[in-house]
């Protein structure tokens, strides 16, 4: 059994906390709610794939398959034509998949969320993909009922990774914070923008946060979009690393909240890792951003 040092598991839990209260765009929410099931976007190069994913969604009442391509080309149509939650997109489509990954991206209709599936994603595949804004790493051994629940994880807003993926993406960031730590910028911050980090952190919804600092969620949500732009970070589980790691919070009290309670204690408490093997994600969260442009729920 290999041992995670105590560093690694605060970085997981900062980052579960910090995610945890991202809220799903609306998109997902009504997908998985009432209006109608969940709609996806089938991108696999073998038909076998494409037949057997489509069979595993058909048996599920919420799930349903919209589109399939076998082509890239057939991929960038088929998602700038579908209104879809999920596209499952195969690396083996292209020889360059972390560029056709983006360009997937920028043609897909709002609300779409990407979720690869490859043979083995690597270290710096899987951090690449995560800065490219896809929502969800899976291989081609995934169970049936694996692949469900990443569907329903991710389609709700939530980042579905496995144990190794996560542990890869905590020391990319340390990395990065030892790299910047020698020369290290003045960053100049407010104090609503430091109490919005703080709440960030722990994993507080926008509007929780909203609450506590006696502000409307839609001004919570433009600080955010201020505060990542300041720190060059993509969403909220890189500014809970970027906080951790850069220590941005240390010394810092914040004031009495305007909820009666003391701003920087958490109103709830963040579950651990789930342990099982494989596929099982050690960090579902629920993050609302998928890359630079930001959703209405940043």
């Amino acid at each position: 059994m290999n041992t995670i040092s105590s560093e690694s598991k605060n970085s997981r839990r900062a980052m579960k906390a910090a995610t945890a209260g991202a809220e799903a765009p609306a998109v997902a929410e009504a997908a998985a709610g009432e209006s109608g099931p969940i709609r996806i976007i089938l991108a696999d190069s073998e038909a076998i794939f494409r037949v057997g994913m489509a069979k595993i969604f058909a048996v599920e009442s919420d799930l349903e398959v919209v589109a399939s391509a076998d082509s890239i080309p057939q991929t960038l149509n088929a998602v700038a034509s579908n209104p879809a939650e999920i596209i499952l997109f195969e690396t083996g489509l292209s020889p360059t998949p972390a560029e056709a990954v983006s360009e997937v991206m920028r043609r897909a209709l709002p609300g779409a969320k990407v979720v690869v599936v490859t043979q083995r994603a690597g270290e710096q595949e899987t951090v690449d993909y995560l800065r490219r804004g896809v929502r969800g790493i899976l291989t081609r051994a995934v169970s049936p009922e694996l692949l469900v629940r990443c569907v329903r994880k991710v389609a709700a807003g939530e980042t579905w990774l496995d144990k190794q993926g996560v542990n890869w993406v905590v020391e990319a960031y340390r990395s990065q914070a030892l790299e910047g730590s020698g020369s290290k910028q003045q960053l100049r911050l407010s104090e609503k923008e430091m109490l919005i980090i703080s709440g960030v952190t722990q994993g507080l919804k926008n509007k929780e946060i909203a609450r506590e600092i006696g502000t409307t969620e839609q001004v919570v949500k433009n600080y955010l979009r201020k505060i990542y732009d300041k720190l060059q970070v993509l969403d909220r589980l890189e500014l809970a690393l970027y906080s951790m790691h850069h220590r941005l919070l240390e010394g810092y009290v914040p004031p009495p909240s305007r909820g009666g309670r003391q701003a920087g204690t958490p109103v709830r408490q963040i579950a651990g890792s789930q342990q099982a093997p494989d596929e099982q994600p050690a960090a579902t969260a629920s993050a609302a951003t998928t890359g630079k442009g930001e959703p209405e729920d940043s």
